[in-house]
């Protein structure tokens, strides 16, 4: 056998948070444990049937979509990508220029990074984070200054404690709201307007990843940055279908902003994929043009869930409020559980209880001290996991 290095930078990453979560996942299966998996943010619930008999339909009876697709997206789907963000947001865009087809939003922030960054460019990411926005700079050979999002300041980055110096050198800034992993949102907009500010200050390129802004609660509805004035001199906006619409193994999303900001990703995926395949952006026309419905009735049971959950991890003593978006919460470990770190009770809970939760601290520095559980199982199993977690919770405190 050859021995051959991988890359410099593939090798500084630690393992990816899910693989460890599945390896403690597998094992606990091996071990013919009763698993509840509450780590994954994979949605449990099916793809709308409308959606999936359009993907059919189009697969039988329209062979010319299983050509290779164009790049950027047909113009179709693009077309109804930006009559969607008309209708939902009031948002203006230019479907020849201004909207880029994904296949998916993480390979597309991946991409981003790649199409920007040089060795040592700085990029601000907030901690904790989805995991792809300190992973894809870290692949490119970016460096990443740590914006901490803290309880204390509802998990908003204060752009105020960002150095001078660090500001100046900065690339790129990446903000999620709705946000994975805290579940926080964004409820005072002038948030908005001094990230706008300041990265028009700085000449920093501001990346809104908003994929979760239709899986919100009660009367919250969250924005796209473009409703701003100056978005779009500094701004792009991703969004998935895979949380709104179920429909996460499909791998289809976009990106849009201007055509300036937007052509080096274009160009970068030219190289790289032949993009989303034409039938799936035909369902995507159908999942956006169709009825929405099904997001208000998905958007339901995860606020049923998350109101379980959160309402039952009080009573055992576990640090969870109620949350206005996402399918996840964030929930804070007991003083006791929290002194052995978010990894080993991760793997604990799932060995002890076959319940699986992802270590807050996979999330970044700032995320030790919590878990994130993801409202991904059948609404009967959130009854069974929290007796399972009450159990531990107790075998924890008397040992």
């Amino acid at each position: 056998m050859i021995n051959i290095e991988p890359s410099k930078n593939l090798a500084k990453l630690p393992p990816y948070l899910f693989t460890k979560v599945n390896q403690i996942k597998k094992e606990a299966y091996a071990k013919n444990l009763d698993v509840i998996d509450l780590g994954m943010g994979n949605p449990d619930l099916p793809t709308p049937h409308h959606i999936v008999d359009r993907l059919c339909d189009t697969v039988k009876h329209h062979k010319n979509t299983h050509k290779y697709p164009q790049a950027k997206g047909m113009p179709k789907f693009r077309k109804t990508i930006t009559e969607w963000m008309s209708r939902r947001f009031g948002v203006e865009l230019d479907p020849e220029d201004e909207v880029l087809t994904l296949i998916g939003s993480k390979e597309g922030i991946a991409h981003l990074c790649m199409s920007y960054l040089n060795p040592g460019d700085l990029v601000l990411v907030c901690d904790p984070a989805y995991p792809v926005h300190f992973n894809g700079v870290a692949l490119s050979g970016g460096k990443v200054y740590s914006m901490p999002l803290l309880e204390r300041n509802n998990y908003l980055p204060d752009f105020t404690k960002i150095p001078e110096k660090t500001a100046k050198k900065a690339k790129i800034m990446f903000l999620n709201y709705p946000n994975n992993p805290t579940a926080a949102v964004v409820e005072d907009n002038n948030f908005w307007k001094e990230a706008i500010k300041f990265c028009k200050k700085y000449n920093i390129l501001l990346i809104s990843d908003n994929a979760y802004s239709e899986l919100t609660f009660g009367d919250y509805c969250a924005p796209s940055i473009f409703e701003f004035p100056g978005a779009k001199d500094v701004a792009l906006e991703f969004h998935s279908f895979s949380k709104t619409f179920n429909m996460a193994g499909w791998r289809l999303g976009w990106v849009c902003g201007a055509k300036k900001l937007l052509y080096p990703l274009e160009k970068f995926k030219s190289f790289l994929d032949y993009g989303s395949p034409s039938f799936m952006q035909l369902a995507g026309v159908a999942a956006l043009n169709g009825q929405q419905d099904c997001i208000r009735e998905l958007s339901s049971i995860y606020e049923r869930r998350m109101k379980k959950m959160v309402h039952g991890l009080q009573k055992l003593g576990w640090k969870a409020k109620e949350t206005k978006g996402t399918m996840y919460i964030w929930v804070g470990l007991p003083d006791y559980l929290a002194k052995e770190g978010s990894l080993s009770v991760a793997e604990r809970l799932v060995k002890e209880t076959g319940v699986v939760v992802s270590p807050g601290v996979g999330f970044g520095k700032h995320g030790e001290g919590y878990v994130r559980m993801s409202l991904v199982t059948h609404d009967k199993r959130f009854h069974d996991a929290l007796l399972r977690i009450g159990r531990f919770t107790k075998a924890s405190m008397n040992k």
